[in-house]
């Protein structure tokens, strides 16, 4: 049984503004489904803008859902009341991208990690410094930077003690809202290693959110690819990367860059801007930028379904015969 079930979500943001009252929705994500196992690590992954932190925080009711479910143990998250949905929350705990902006400056790193301990009643006296000691050295740090202030840290120091705040009350899923994308390359891989440790001894599931399909090759088992709102691919991690299926997920990993000077790939440079989600192309989303050499008039009119083309689901009319970076470029001239 899944620990998270995710059925057609759907988030539009109001358009607002004085003389915006007639404006269209931003058309953040649209009818987005998905499972997350315990202990496993589902990738959604996407340009900036595609929706993927929408889905995130929506989950989690950061933000109200414009319609969807999501049933997480068994219940409806979306209609818990406030005092139910403060019981669950000690259960899902979120990872924010900035982990200087995500820390109250005026309060001590020890604080602000026994917060969620004292709002759950999990310890009280000094049992909350054990707790909060034992939490800074499980993700590398030392005990005794409880009462320093999050200035006096480095990046990857401070995302460390964001990542000792979300565990701290014990929670079994954690959305990593692009929880690397900020830091060194270096730095980058301590942080999946460690998150990598954590879900092998605590059992953590986690909605790992990216935009670099190299980072979550390093974590996940399973990759979900984003276009406007809506997943466009779908499948285990190795499979989608050896052999994608539509046309955006293979435009993506071109861009990954290579290390191998000898082993450089083709880079596939997609024509034109994101479509705005707020008048989002009629038919398949991505049509108006797609190189398939099939592209016609149904993609302009008919909105594809994900569907099981080899070892992952796409959703493109033409999946079967998606070409690869080298045979894109090539068709091109």
């Amino acid at each position: 049984m899944s620990l998270l079930q995710v059925r057609n979500l759907v988030k539009h943001y109001r358009a607002g503004g004085l003389f915006r009252a007639d404006a269209h929705p931003v058309r953040a994500v649209e009818d987005v489904s998905f499972d997350v196992a315990k202990g496993e690590t589902l990738a959604l992954v996407g340009e900036s803008g595609c929706g993927k932190s929408s889905v995130g925080r929506t989950i989690l009711r950061l933000q109200e859902p414009t319609a969807g479910t999501a049933t997480f143990e068994g219940s409806d998250l979306f209609t818990l009341d406030r005092v139910a949905l403060r019981r669950m929350r000690r259960r899902m705990q979120i990872i924010f991208q900035d982990p200087y902006s995500s820390l109250n400056p005026r309060m001590t790193v020890g604080a602000a990690i026994a917060e969620g301990i004292e709002i759950h009643r999990l310890a009280s006296g000094k049992d909350v410094g054990r707790r909060v000691g034992a939490l800074l050295e499980e993700v590398g740090l030392d005990p005794g930077y409880a009462g320093r202030y999050p200035h006096e840290f480095s990046g990857g120091q401070r995302q460390r003690i964001g990542i000792a705040r979300a565990l701290a009350v014990q929670p079994s899923f954690i959305v990593c809202d692009e929880p690397v994308s900020a830091l060194d390359v270096s730095v980058q891989a301590q942080v999946l290693n460690l998150l990598a440790d954590l879900q092998r001894d605590r059992g953590l599931a986690y909605l790992f959110i990216a935009h670099d399909l190299a980072v979550v090759r390093q974590i996940a088992r399973r990759v979900a690819v984003m276009y406007l709102g809506r997943i466009v691919e779908e499948g285990p991690t190795e499979d989608l990367l050896r052999r994608p299926r539509h046309p955006y997920t293979v435009a993506l990993l071109s861009a990954v860059p290579e290390p191998d000077p000898a082993r450089q790939r083709p880079r596939i440079v997609l024509k034109g801007d994101l479509p705005s989600p707020s008048r989002p192309p009629t038919g398949c989303p991505f049509h108006p930028r797609c190189f398939h050499p099939r592209r016609d008039q149904r993609c302009r009119v008919e909105v594809p379904l994900l569907r099981t083309v080899g070892a992952t689901r796409a959703a493109c009319h033409y999946a079967e015969t998606t070409p690869s970076p080298e045979e894109a470029i090539a068709a091109s001239g």
